[in-house]
């Protein structure tokens, strides 16, 4: 073609390639809506074709699981032995403090669980009953195992790789022996368990080994080393709090036998006083200072007298402050003479000496009350202090003497517990020696064993549908594609190409010839007003079953009377001669390239009742020689001399020829092999006529077996292959 022809060809495809697309958004958007939607039916439908797997699957999970529960499994047997917590015990003397009972609160009964599986209570277990020398437990006394083996082997192996070969250092015997005690310990915890019953203080020892016995005598054995640690420990509480009075108690005797003796000498080296008399005292010392208070007057107011008297310039003055009646008589008869005078001054001489004398006598009781009243301030604070000293050393002796006793009866209380301890538990149901195993539970066994086995049958199932993404209905086809299947033709029971034609001759009435026929008939009407003259035929990839259609509708349409041409567009694969024993090696290479004549290479054949041609091989490129102009004007002929043109192209996914050719068919069928052709390639091959602005006329569904469909539960639904179809067909 010339350029500007091109150019005109795309502008007119331009808008039909829009439409394609949009349409082509549309079917994905709707086929993206059903595929949220799970179809129960569909579901079970899948898991009901599979039954047979999952029957076999669930068969050999039940008879694995029969194998371990009668064959490998050891069978293992529980004793169960039941302890009370009792919260609430009459002590013969009242001793709460040191072996007091529980209270029974949520805390005290988690704690009494984690004692009863204690290491230590379990411990003392392991030794009482020996089971150091027991394989069960004692791991090293058993022989290593096949799976033993594996395991020492891959970790061997694992080490070797990383390059750690050091060895673990030797151990002494003792660490040996210690070490050994704690792995038969840990074994013991682990095939142990206590409960605590609910809303009880009822707790459950349960016990699980290889040997009924041994296990009644396991679970037993830790009741009693549970209830006899109560009491080891209340005994040794008793014990601990005897020992530890019975230090305090004479220490507080010696100390109560020093306050007294203190008290004693103390008495003994001072005044006995009383608090009487130092009452006594103390009022004596009151009545001194309060005449040393009036002592002190008097002096001051002599002084004061004697001062003024010295003071005084008159007579009058002097007789008035001297206070002397008869001094004061003499100073109102002194007339002046010196005899009245001498009398004057001789009395006040008199009374001042009195004066004097009265201060002096006032002042040495002043003296003498202040040393009384020094000397009874010392020796009342003397004595108040010793008062107070032997006060306290009495209250001393008092509170040491107290204590000894209190301390004195607590001992007699705790010597009169000795021995009469008793645990805060009891056992109140003892082990019995099972007569049936508890495990493996057998039936329990093979049910999961049967449930885990469907369920894993029904996985593969599904994960198996869901990688398939093949087609197996037209319905799939038609949702995936936006296209309408025109045809369905079911496998043919035939080995070689060449006997197609053969069996479609000898049964013509055959389920194929049938699907054939309804092929016919959808192309044609497909457009009524103009019917398709040239048909081509194509799919994803090779050995789809293409050619064989091709030929099959070449076939049909030659026994309705129509002149047909089969054209093998497939330049570089060649396979169309393999249906045919012909020896003309020119075809349509050398019609293109005017090295013969259409009417000298095709070939009639009687079997086809139609005429055929080939190609062969060429040096010029498949997609260059379809789209010369030679090309187009050799479709342009063979249409002027066949009823029917139909070419079989190579596939889409592979070459571009099958689209090239596209140009110049009046239909354009797409090949689909049942249960083979997977989705994705569908997608893309579509994708690819899309973006050349070309659209299929339908989908053909090839090789469609009639006990697959049957399989995948469609064999009584769907036409040629259904259930009914051997009453209309001889295949």
């Amino acid at each position: 073609m010339s350029d500007g022809s091109n150019q005109a060809k795309v502008s007119v495809l331009k808008p039909q390639t829009q439409s394609v697309v949009a349409e082509r958004a549309q079917v994905f958007d709707n086929r993206a809506d059903r595929d949220d939607e799970i179809d129960l039916l569909a579901l079970v439908a899948t898991l009901w074709r599979g039954k047979w797997i999952i029957a076999l699957i669930t068969t050999l999970a039940i008879l694995m699981g029969g194998v371990y529960a009668y064959g490998v499994a050891v069978p293992l047997y529980t004793a169960n032995s039941v302890v009370l917590l009792e919260t609430k015990q009459n002590q013969i003397a009242d001793l709460e403090s040191v072996v007091s009972g529980l209270s029974g609160d949520t805390s005290e009964v988690n704690s009494e669980v984690e004692i009863l599986r204690s290491r230590i209570l379990l411990g003392r277990v392991v030794d009482r009953l020996d089971l150091e020398s027991d394989p069960e437990f004692n791991a090293s006394l058993r022989e290593p195992g096949l799976l033993d083996n594996v395991k020492s082997s891959v970790i061997g192996g694992i080490k070797a790789a990383i390059g750690q070969t050091e060895q673990e250092p030797s151990l002494t015997p003792e660490q040996q022996a210690i070490r050994t005690h704690d792995n038969v310990v840990s074994a013991l915890l682990s095939k142990m368990q206590v409960s605590n019953i609910r809303q009880s203080l009822v707790f459950q020892i349960q016990v699980e080994t290889t040997d009924p016995q041994k296990s009644a005598d396991i679970a037993d054995a830790i009741a009693e080393e549970y209830t006899s640690s109560q009491r080891d420990v209340k005994y040794e509480a008793t014990e601990q709090a005897s020992e530890w009075l019975s230090e305090r108690v004479a220490e507080l005797k010696l100390e109560l036998e020093e306050a007294e003796q203190e008290v004693a000498r103390f008495s003994s080296s001072t005044r006995l006083v009383s608090a009487e008399a130092l009452e006594g005292l103390e009022r004596q010392l009151k009545e001194i200072r309060d005449r040393i208070v009036a002592n002190t007057e008097t002096r001051t107011s002599l002084e004061s007298q004697l001062q003024e008297l010295d003071a005084a310039n008159t007579l009058d003055e002097k007789a008035a402050i001297a206070g002397d009646r008869l001094l004061s008589q003499l100073a109102e008869d002194l007339d002046g003479s010196d005899r009245s005078r001498a009398a004057f001054d001789t009395r006040l001489a008199a009374v001042i000496s009195g004066l004097q004398t009265n201060l002096t006598r006032v002042e040495r009781q002043l003296a003498s009350l202040t040393a009384s009243a020094a000397t009874l301030e010392e020796q009342i604070t003397q004595q108040t202090e010793d008062l107070i000293q032997l006060r306290q050393l009495r209250r001393e002796a008092e509170a040491t003497r107290l204590l000894y006793e209190h301390f004195l009866t607590r001992l007699g209380e705790t010597s009169a517990q000795r021995g009469i301890q008793q645990a805060d538990s009891r056992l109140i149901s003892s082990a019995v020696v099972p007569q049936v195993p508890s495990f493996p539970r057998k039936s329990l066994i093979l049910a999961l064993s049967g449930m885990l086995g469907l369920m894993l049958g029904a996985a593969l199932i599904l994960i198996r549908e869901l990688r398939n993404n093949t087609f197996k209905t037209a319905a799939d086809l038609e949702a995936l594609g936006g296209y309408a299947v025109l045809g369905q033709i079911p496998a043919m029971p035939i080995k070689k190409r060449n006997e197609v034609l053969s069996y479609v001759n000898d049964k013509p009435t055959s389920a194929a010839a049938e699907a054939v026929r309804n092929l016919r008939t959808s192309v044609m009407m497909a457009n009524l007003d103009n019917p398709p003259q040239t048909i081509l035929v194509t799919s994803c990839l090779p050995a789809e079953g293409k050619t064989t259609a091709s030929l099959m509708l070449a076939h049909n349409f030659a026994a309705v009377g129509k002149s047909v041409l089969l054209l093998e567009g497939d330049v570089r694969r060649r396979t169309l001669n393999e249906y045919f024993d012909v020896t003309e090696k020119r075809g349509l290479v050398s019609v293109l390239g005017d090295l013969a004549k259409l009417e000298d290479v095709v070939f009639h054949s009687q079997a086809l009742g139609g005429d055929v041609l080939l190609t062969e091989e060429s040096r010029v490129n498949a997609a260059d020689l379809f789209s010369s102009d030679k090309f187009s004007k050799f479709i342009e002929t063979v249409k002027t001399r066949y009823d029917v043109v139909i070419i079989d192209t190579p596939p889409v996914l592979v070459v571009p020829d099958a689209r090239i050719i596209a140009q110049h068919a009046d239909a354009v069928l797409f090949n689909v092999k049942w249960d083979s052709t997977s989705q994705p390639q569908v997608q893309e091959a579509l994708r690819l006529f899309h973006n050349s602005a070309q659209r299929i006329t339908g989908f053909i569904l090839n090789g469609i077996s009639a006990r697959g469909m049957k399989y995948y539960g469609y064999g009584g639904k769907y036409g040629a292959y259904g259930a009914y179809a051997s009453k209309y067909y001889n295949s």
